[in-house]
């Protein structure tokens, strides 16, 4: 349910002028660690550049600095991160969509305490791969990839800000034509705002220098309340036009998804597919969802197979798609690291549609519709 939606921008000189449109984010991440509310703050640090956004556990707010900025490049892991190393502790973390909605399905399976997390989404375009991103910029921009210091995805286009202060851009649809640009599960995913995080922030919609943010719970009220408080944002209301203008870009991104999926979806044939796995367990072992490894069905002797090298892939595939056909949130991260080149996100989410038609349940997203393997009353479908 939303409750409001405000314009926020950093009144910290330092954040204003590292972070991205205002450094509100980084505003209430300080702020929630300068108050000793959350132990630390899980955010994106770019290491080499700015294609190589790494998880980062921040304790001393003075060290947030070094994460301000927008880094499409990056992995999503933070679900992954949370339930393994930090589910003791109270942890701020931005998430982008599919990030959020990995916690969420990781809180049903009771491996994320809820109560212990503070989740700040932003709106997502969506990520490029680190290795073609570079590709990308020497190929299609008048630029070195070195001297990139920032980009984002705005109108229609994947610009580049340089060290200089110069922007070049190029249309994303250009670049996917071509093999570039966003990574293939980020073209077909249609959650382009992650409204099951506490806040929702962005520059869609918002003025120049300020965020917009769409407060989604009453824990996300208290934050910028607090934050606020603090002295360490200034907010004001959005126009009816600026609200309306987030609106139009995410009904344009949705559509651009939804012509991905028409022209993805009939092109993949599950068995053909499946036909290349080595059975590597690539693909399970990266899935922020997947989390049982020691007990896994898939380790006991029953499903090895030591008579066909490489095995046969059925038995494997049909036991992750017994799990992931409800619960796949299209992080693409199997695609990732798959040695064969499978999509296998793209098979999931090709299932995950035709599950949707048949019960309207969204992983990650629903609330009150849950899968049957869930819910106490089973149904056929």
């Amino acid at each position: 349910m939303i409750m409001s939606y405000v314009l926020a921008k950093s009144q910290n000189d330092e954040i204003l002028k590292a972070g991205e449109c205002g450094g509100a984010v980084t505003s209430i991440f300080k702020y929630l660690l300068d108050e000793g509310i959350v132990d630390g703050v899980l955010a994106l640090k770019p290491v080499d550049d700015v294609y190589d956004g790494i998880p980062t556990f921040i304790t001393k707010s003075e060290d947030l600095i070094e994460t301000a900025g927008s880094y499409h490049c990056a992995p999503t892991m933070v679900g992954d991160l949370i339930q393994k190393y930090l589910f003791d502790k109270k942890v701020a973390v931005a998430v982008k969509p599919c990030d959020i909605r990995s916690i969420q399905e990781l809180i049903k399976r009771h491996k994320i305490n809820e109560d212990n997390i503070i989740t700040i989404g932003l709106n997502c375009g969506g990520t490029v791969s680190p290795v073609s991103g570079r590709k990308m910029i020497d190929l299609f921009y008048e630029a070195n990839p070195d001297d990139v210091v920032s980009e984002e995805i705005d109108k229609g286009q994947f610009i580049i800000e340089l060290a200089d202060g110069t922007e070049e851009a190029v249309k994303i649809h250009d670049l996917e034509e071509k093999g570039y640009g966003r990574r293939d599960n980020c073209q077909r995913c249609d959650v382009k705002i992650p409204r099951k995080a506490n806040i929702a922030c962005g520059n869609w919609g918002a003025e120049d220098g300020w965020t917009f943010i769409e407060i989604n719970d009453e824990k996300g009220q208290e934050l910028i309340d607090g934050a606020k408080k603090a002295g360490i944002l200034d907010t004001k209301n959005p126009s009816e036009a600026a609200i309306e203008g987030r609106s139009k870009v995410e009904g344009i991104m949705k559509k651009m998804a939804k012509k991905a999926q028409d022209a993805m979806y009939p092109k993949v044939s599950e068995m053909d597919e499946w036909k290349r796995c080595i059975s590597c367990y690539a693909c399970r072992d990266v899935c922020p969802i997947c989390w049982c490894f020691t007990n896994c069905e898939l380790n006991k002797p029953y499903f090895k197979d030591e008579a066909n090298i490489p095995p046969s892939p059925i038995a494997f595939q049909g036991v992750r798609l017994s799990h992931m056909s409800f619960s796949c949130i299209d992080c693409g991260q199997c695609d990732d690291v798959c040695p064969m080149d499978i999509p296998v996100s793209l098979i999931f989410d090709k299932l995950q549609k035709k599950y949707y038609d048949r019960t309207g349940y969204v992983a990650g997203v629903s609330d009150d519709i849950k899968p049957p393997l869930y819910s106490p009353d089973k149904v056929e479908l």
